[in-house]
């Protein structure tokens, strides 16, 4: 017996209708074209589907496990239709997100749950374990958004400029180099450095900072929280370097003094990195719209 899914939407509408003519009024086809199809399908099964001289028109038992079916599949069908309208609209769909910047949780999290308040239907995760292969994930499509301060030329894939920030150094209070105004990389070497579980070469500190200078802290330790790494260095175990819209809100700390690296400072930009493709969905242009403004609306507020 071969089964479609219009023999099954016409069981259950004549069952919920109890006769042809007004199910055929809700198939949107003529009595006539219904009646055939009847037939025909029971021709198929080999038994009668209906109970003719019934009013209003009943289903045999036989007819009964077709409903049972139909019951079943016919919503499942319906939810994927629904779903994949949605999906066509731009309604539904899926960001998961990589981060090449451990900081960024400070930032990112709030930006997210203004997110999903406006696009409930968008699987939203972060998926740590992919940050030291961020970039080959979104290449691979596990991730579909990467939060990274260093561009690279890839095929398909448009880093989308975010905001400007400073990486600054934070030291206890009364810390030497806070006379001096600013660090110089040689001021570091004696230092022991805290730092986020990344690899050094996505650490501002270590490649923008150390490295071309050819210096290396006396010690390095790394912390997974914020909190813990400043409350470390005001308890005087190390140095961090860590961005700006981090340390703004430890501004009027006083165990803490924050220093620009070297005399001018160091000003890096974020970007997210999509597939150039995925720049037409509207949940997509949402959430780096909300990524450029948000995080320099929370600065403010920590400034205020």
């Amino acid at each position: 017996m071969h089964l479609e899914l219009r023999h099954l939407r016409t069981v259950h509408a004549i069952h919920e209708q109890g006769g042809l003519a007004r199910a055929a009024e809700v198939l949107n086809i003529t009595q006539s074209a219904l009646s055939h199809q009847v037939k025909a399908l029971e021709e198929q099964a080999g038994t009668l589907l209906f109970v003719r001289r019934a009013k209003p028109m009943r289903l045999s038992a036989a007819g009964m496990r077709l409903l049972r079916l139909a019951e079943q599949v016919l919503p499942l069908v319906a939810a994927t239709e629904a779903e994949f309208k949605g999906v066509e609209a731009g309604r539904i769909g899926r960001l998961h997100i990589a981060m090449e910047c451990h900081a960024c949780f400070d930032w990112l999290l709030p930006v997210l749950d203004i997110f999903r308040r406006t696009w409930p239907d968008v699987d939203v995760d972060i998926r740590q374990r992919l940050a030291f292969g961020a970039l080959p994930a979104l290449l691979r499509e596990e991730v579909d958004l990467v939060i990274s301060s260093d561009p690279e030329d890839l095929a398909d894939v448009t880093f989308q400029p975010l905001f400007d920030y400073a990486p600054t150094l934070v030291v206890p209070a009364g810390h030497p180099l806070i006379a001096k105004g600013y660090a110089d990389p040689a001021d570091l070497a004696p230092e022991t450095l805290i730092t986020y579980p990344m690899d050094r070469t996505r650490l501002d500190v270590f490649s923008q900072f150390l490295t071309p200078a050819g210096i290396e802290p006396a010690r390095a330790r790394t912390v997974e929280l914020t909190a813990v790494a400043l409350m470390l260095v005001a308890s005087r175990r190390g140095v961090a370097v860590m961005p700006d819209w981090v340390l703004r809100r430890e501004a009027a700390n006083p165990e803490l003094a924050m220093l620009p690296l070297g005399p001018q400072g160091i000003r890096r930009r974020l970007f997210a990195a999509v597939r150039t493709a995925d720049l037409a969905q509207p949940y997509m242009a949402h959430v780096l719209r909300l990524s450029r403004t948000e995080p320099l609306r929370m600065l403010r507020g920590a400034v205020a």
